[in-house]
């Protein structure tokens, strides 16, 4: 079997290897791959895996040999999977392997915006400490998250691993859900988007980028938060305008914007974000840790494993 991978630098990096692929079949790993090359690299190719490069209708048409599609990643947009249902061809992706790496990024971010260590951790680099007239010295709020109110937009599973966290901190934890409050552990309990956004202290994004959820956070959705709120966006970009979002940084009503993720990657040098002194970007890590990036690889071989043992699993093609 001919297999092709399209873009394996980001997974792999420099410390992974696709040796478990490559005991599946004739593998050929490529780091990158241009819009304009994908269609010659899967050319006679069996199964191609793919992370961010787009296989379209067009492409997958001019593959007559192509049987699997094996997607990089939990979303599969990059897939047009009308198209790879008609040709019989097996499309999969690999959930929940990035789910505590990506909890411990929101984290990551709220304490950075609460207690500021990346600020202070700079200034004393630059001899702030030592001119202090004190023991301690401070130039922003502390805050402690015991009691504060975190509201969760999403309650998949980082979702949910991010209010395990939350409880944890002594945190309330609240969230907008399709799933009934029954259903929800006792620290959770379920609000409308209008109780989240009024209540909320910090507000976490975990919903999937639909055309309903497309700019969710918007100048609209923000009128409605408490001043000073925390934003964090590990989601998808476009669920956020950034323009109202800067806008909102600018006035104060956000405190800080938490992202590790944009609507367009890597972004533009003139997205109102970048330089923003309270936007706080992470430039799309959180889902590579290397325990992470070890579990999709290792899923990825099981899954082209599993189909060619014809019991094909995390199967997404229609």
């Amino acid at each position: 079997m001919k297999i092709v991978v399209l873009d394996g630098f980001t997974a792999a990096q420099d410390d992974l290897s696709w040796q478990e692929l490559e005991a599946l079949g004739d593998l050929t790993v490529y780091e990158r791959t241009r819009p304009e090359e994908t269609l010659l690299r899967c050319q006679g190719a069996e199964a191609v895996l793919t992370n961010k490069v787009i296989l379209s209708a067009e492409i997958i048409r001019q593959l007559p040999q192509l049987k699997y599609i094996g997607v990089l990643a939990t979303g599969y947009n990059v897939v047009d999977l009308t198209t790879a249902h008609e040709r019989g061809i097996i499309v999969t992706n690999i959930p929940a392997y990035s789910t505590m790496s990506v909890a411990q990024m929101v984290f990551a971010h709220i304490l950075n915006a609460t207690m500021h260590v990346g600020h202070y951790a700079d200034e004393n680099r630059q001899g702030r400490w030592s001119r202090a007239e004190d023991f301690c010295w401070m130039d922003t709020p502390v805050v402690e998250l015991d009691g504060k109110t975190l509201g969760i937009i999403g309650l998949g599973n980082i979702g949910s691993a991010v209010a395990r966290i939350a409880d944890a901190f002594g945190m309330r934890v609240i969230a907008s859900t399709s799933k009934a409050q029954e259903l929800l552990p006792a620290y959770i309990n379920k609000a409308t988007m209008d109780e989240l956004l009024a209540q909320s202290d910090i507000i976490s994004l975990h919903c999937p980028l639909t055309e309903s959820t497309r700019a969710l956070i918007s100048k609209t959705s923000i009128a409605k938060m408490k001043q000073g709120v925390i934003i964090v966006n590990t989601g998808r970009g476009p669920l956020v305008d950034e323009h109202d979002m800067a806008a909102a940084l600018q006035s104060g009503k956000v405190q800080a914007f938490c992202a590790d993720v944009l609507s367009t990657e890597p972004p533009s040098s003139d997205n109102p974000l970048i330089g923003h002194p309270h936007a706080f970007i992470t430039p799309h890590i959180a889902w590579a840790s290397r325990e992470a990036r070890t579990r999709l690889i290792h899923v990825a071989a099981a899954n082209l494993h599993a189909f060619l043992a014809g019991r094909p699993q995390h199967v997404v093609s229609l």
